[in-house]
């Protein structure tokens, strides 16, 4: 059977499987912990607002800031617990993959989103313990989770794409398509939560999973043909020491000039990460609570839109890109983007402007494809898998903590001001905008719009420091 170098496909679905529970698993355990915390019925509605038939004052109101508050000490809770085994496999995997494959950074996380969605389909058809939750997350992070995937798939396609902006325009083209199949799962995830309940989702889900398992096994070719000389051979625990020594020599094995610079971008991707990140977990809990109380309805809809920015984030880049606007310039107007729509969340109190603050955020995306461009050049190409196991790394730290410090954050303010988390996140923003000023004072040489870059004089370092004098970003 002849395979395939396309690794899109195994993105798509698994974004569609994954964001068709993602908008229920909050609800699912706010539903439960009202039952037990209120020994009653989740009240259904089928107005747009379940705040316009059940609103009965103060007792009500804090009946409804608990449940929030528990909501968001579980979420805090299961992302704690499953942090550090998710960030050791991705760290040891990733960087493997340049000696042993990129496929196993791919395979490993499906088989453990799909026990976690299994986990989740068993505890709602049986009604366990939602505790239980808890040690399915922290099982399925022993086989890396989404950072390692989506690590393994941007290494896959860095092994592929030898020119700079097509490498770019891939990079976006994933995370557009992310977009576009979540937004997809999103949006009739409302409507199948109203006409089946959650255990056809996770059903869904689970069947979709499945899929894109055996296509990753059984289509998708390796692009890891010949392990280069410099790296050894796979092989035994050997190869994980190799593993985390590649980790280590992206840095030691780069020059002053370009260990700086990429440090630097790194702390621009973690800093942004953490902020955006931080601000859009709490969307969910926010849109359950006063004076919103928002349906599964409309929460599926607010999905929907807010997904839409990884369209709006590739078109972006793309026209920024055909148009030759320096790639820090690019990155520089996501931030701006995403800060904007983080102040509007912060002060939405109907509908309307819920829905209104999501526009200014289209270019919310765009800093993250542009950034591992960037980076992707400055390493070698035998590197690759070590660089992409550094960033997930570093993307899965930050989204745990940030996940798990926002919720702490909104526990702790939810009864005063709900939008608090919002600004602190907007004002988080500009930890990153200074770190990219740091990167446009250093004295980067940022690629005009034809790709081209002057290369680093000799003055900086020797051939070797400087890998070849190749251009540091483009």
């Amino acid at each position: 059977m002849r395979r395939l170098y396309l690794v899109e496909p195994v993105v798509a679905l698994y974004a569609f499987s994954s964001f068709l529970i993602y908008p229920l698993v909050q609800q699912y355990v706010y539903r439960r912990l009202w039952v037990q915390l209120t020994n009653s019925s989740y009240p259904a509605s089928t107005n747009t607002s379940r705040c316009a038939g059940n609103s009965s004052g103060a007792g009500n109101s804090s009946i409804i800031q608990e449940v929030q508050r528990q909501a968001s000490l579980f979420s805090l809770y299961s992302e704690l617990l499953s942090t550090i085994p998710s960030l050791m496999v991705t760290l040891v995997l990733v960087a493997y993959s340049d000696r042993g494959g990129r496929k196993v950074t791919i395979v490993l996380p499906l088989v453990g989103t799909l026990l976690y969605t299994s986990a989740f389909l068993t505890v709602s058809f049986f009604e366990l313990n939602i505790y239980l939750l808890i040690a399915a997350s922290f099982l399925s992070s022993l086989f890396g989770g989404l950072g390692t995937f989506l690590g393994g798939c941007f290494a896959y396609i860095a092994d592929l794409c030898k020119d700079e902006r097509q490498k770019t325009l891939r990079m976006a083209g994933v995370d557009m398509m992310i977009g576009l199949l979540s937004g997809v799962a999103a949006l009739s995830t409302g409507y199948f939560l109203r006409a089946a309940g959650f255990n056809w989702p996770f059903l869904t889900s689970a069947l979709c999973q499945s899929l894109i398992l055996l296509y990753a096994v059984f289509l998708l070719e390796e692009t890891v043909k010949e392990v280069p000389p410099e790296l050894g051979t796979p092989g035994g625990a050997g190869a994980m020491k190799q593993a985390l020594l590649g980790f280590y020599q992206v840095f030691a094995g780069a020059g002053g000039r370009r260990r700086t610079v990429l440090v630097l971008l790194m702390l621009v991707f973690t800093s942004f990460t953490f902020s955006y990140v931080g601000g859009v977990s709490m969307v969910t809990l926010y849109e359950l609570n006063e004076p919103l109380c928002w349906t599964e309805i409309l929460i599926g809809y607010g999905a929907a839109l807010s997904t839409t920015v990884f369209l709006t984030s590739f078109v972006g880049v793309s026209a920024f890109t055909y148009c030759g606007v320096p790639q820090l310039v690019i990155v520089l107007l996501g931030i701006l983007s995403v800060t904007a729509g983080l102040v509007l969340l912060a002060f939405a109190r109907t509908t309307v402007l819920m829905f209104t603050a999501r526009v200014p955020m289209f270019l919310a995306i765009v800093p993250f494809p542009v950034l591992r461009s960037m980076m992707s050049k400055i390493i070698p190409e035998s590197q690759q898998g070590a660089l992409f196991a550094c960033l997930s790394f570093l993307e899965s730290l930050t989204n745990n903590v940030a996940a798990a410090v926002f919720s702490s954050v909104y526990a702790a303010t939810v009864s005063w001001n709900p939008g608090f988390v919002f600004l602190l996140a907007a004002g988080l923003s500009g930890v990153p905008l200074s770190f990219l000023g740091a990167v446009s004072l250093y004295g980067v040489d940022v690629a005009d719009g034809d790709g081209g870059a002057e290369p680093v004089s000799s003055e900086e370092g020797s051939p070797e420091e400087n890998d070849d004098n190749r251009p540091l970003l483009s």
